[in-house]
């Protein structure tokens, strides 16, 4: 007996997941760019495996049980998009499969704990500044902790910079370019709120006008990207009214929240916020994006030389298709040399909460990526997401050569800087 999908036992994302499916013909050609093939040589393990699990499921003819385990090892990179031939749009199957299997798996009380924890706390700077804080206390006693909450205590920086709130505005300098408003984020704002920081000077320095909405939340990616579709709309929805209108974009500093935002109208696809969904998505740009549009003259040097090798975030190459913005800005830095990466295509296996869901994979590829990175002779590094960020250096200091890592508004905001000094 022949099986096929009905689209409408799925809900609004049903037409676009059977797309997806039918538009795959298995040629193979994401085989060498799917980090868990590369890893574990698996068909099942890659994304024309994984796609065919999943087809097999919705059409009822296989147990969700059984499909779950390659499916939970997907890191939603989407480097299988760049590469596909026939545009498969792999993430508009992912994203929505996941959500319907979480609504029928049962998970184990760990795993369910952890889970919990990380939605209750990283989408709330607050939150999770207070947890990170007592996950340091903790790790004298991590040998103790089960697998899964052991992981989180073992991505925890060894200390937290201050608070440091933007602004809800902050004007351009000079000949007035334009008019943006920023995402603030939640992670990166507890981790690394330097980026934002810099992010905003280099806009205000170039001109353009930075607005910071104060009733902003979390874009909801790292929810969403992991099956809690309901709890990621919920975080989006808030964020849907409070961008200004009379701004040129929303600009983003963070590949992951980007990404997510951009998927705004998948997320909520027959829903009666589906129109301002869209609408914000449209939208939404990554920072580099942004600043490269304006067709900026040379900037400043850096006051010495440096070999920088620049990381591809996942979000911003492969679901964002941004890979030259960020260069063409970086190389308008005189005393900078830009170096390029092996295998640049492949994730670093941060992923959002990957590396606390799949902790033994993701340290592989850390390793991996790390060791690439090395071995460009690099003096420093940059990359476009905080999770990125986290995850290369920690790598590098298991391999005992860290580096210094910054994203790359903070290279560019060193360079004006320097000419400011």
């Amino acid at each position: 007996m022949k099986h096929t999908i009905d689209p409408s036992q799925f809900g609004p994302a049903g037409p676009a997941m059977a797309h997806a499916i039918e538009t795959c013909v298995h040629c193979g050609f994401c085989l060498p760019t799917c980090p868990t093939y590369v890893e574990l040589g698996e068909e099942m393990d890659s994304p024309r495996g994984r796609i065919t699990l999943m087809k097999t499921v919705l059409e009822g003819a296989l147990p969700l049980a059984e499909a779950l385990p390659y499916v939970d090892r997907c890191l939603g990179c989407l480097a299988c998009v760049t590469a596909c031939p026939s545009g498969v749009p792999y993430g508009e199957l992912l994203t929505p499969f996941r959500a319907l299997a979480e609504q029928q798996r049962a998970r184990p009380l760990m795993e369910k704990a952890a889970r919990t924890l990380t939605k209750e706390t990283l989408p709330h700077p607050g939150r999770f500044r207070l947890a990170a804080a007592g996950g340091k206390l903790a790790q004298p006693l991590r040998p103790r902790f089960p697998r899964e909450l052991g992981a989180m205590l073992d991505m925890l920086p060894s200390s937290l910079p201050p608070a440091q709130p933007l602004p809800a505005l902050i004007p351009a300098e000079g000949a007035h370019r334009g008019r943006v408003a920023l995402l603030s984020g939640c992670v990166q704002s507890v981790l690394a709120p330097n980026i934002n920081w810099a992010t905003a000077r280099v806009l205000a320095r170039l001109g353009i006008e930075v607005v910071i909405p104060p009733a902003q939340g979390c874009c909801g990616a790292l929810l969403a990207h992991t099956g809690q579709a309901a709890a990621a709309r919920a975080l989006a929805k808030r964020n849907l009214t409070v961008f200004p209108a009379d701004v040129d974009a929303v600009v983003t500093n963070a590949a992951g929240c980007g990404s997510g935002m951009r998927e705004y109208g998948l997320w909520f696809a027959g829903w009666p916020e589906e129109a301002a969904a869209r609408q914000l998505a449209a939208r939404v740009m990554d920072v580099t994006v942004y600043l490269a549009a304006l067709d900026l003259p040379e900037l400043p040097p850096l006051p010495q030389p440096l070999k920088l090798a620049y990381h591809d975030a996942c979000h911003l190459a492969h679901a964002q298709g941004v890979t030259l913005p960020p260069r063409q800005l970086l190389k308008k830095i005189p005393n900078l040399t830009l170096l390029d990466v092996a295998e640049s295509e492949l994730c670093c296996g941060s992923a959002g909460t990957y590396n606390l869901e799949q902790p033994d994979l993701a340290a592989r590829l850390g390793r991996r990526k790390a060791q690439h990175l090395l071995d460009t002779g690099a003096q420093a590094i940059a990359a476009g997401n905080i999770g990125c960020l986290v995850q290369i250096d920690t790598h590098l200091k298991r391999l005992g050569h860290p580096l210094p890592i910054y994203h790359t508004l903070e290279i560019l905001h060193q360079a004006l800087e320097s000419r400011a000094a």
